[in-house]
């Protein structure tokens, strides 16, 4: 447990940054400021969950092609509407969780950690859901 233990905490400590863009609007009322930062934290979280599949001395075309896959299309989604980047992005975030599951390590990390990620994946995604659905009805 020791081993993971930082990961936990750091787990859910950047969850509260995508928590607290889904609970801004809900107080204050929605503005583009909250969902630019909702989408820049979430494209970097993801870059960095991806890059995380592509371990030192474990660079396979296959792990590379996974890294990189959901975020390869990040700099074209400013060409779509905010709804559809955050849906790629929300969606993505599963992409990363799916590929990470089917690694031979993931057998190997501790019962709390592979939980905390399914939970995060699980939040994170309901926040994209939640801004989406911000972002149609702002007020």
């Amino acid at each position: 447990m020791e081993k993971f233990f930082n990961h936990i905490q750091l787990g859910y400590l950047g969850l509260i940054p995508f928590l607290g863009c889904v609970g801004w609007p809900l107080m204050f009322g929605s503005n583009s400021l909250n969902l630019e930062f909702f989408t820049f934290y979430s494209i970097a979280i993801l870059a960095f969950m991806a890059g995380s599949l592509w371990r030192a001395g474990e660079q396979s075309y296959s792990n590379a092609i996974k890294a990189v896959l959901p975020v390869i299309p990040v700099p074209f989604l400013s060409f779509l509407p905010v709804e559809w980047a955050l849906a790629w992005l929300g969606a993505s975030f599963w992409l990363v969780l799916i590929f990470e599951k089917a690694t031979p390590q993931w057998k190997t990390y501790h019962k709390d950690y592979q939980k905390m990620r399914v939970v995060l994946t699980s939040v994170v995604f309901v926040c994209h859901i939640l801004t989406i659905g911000m972002s149609i009805y702002p007020k």
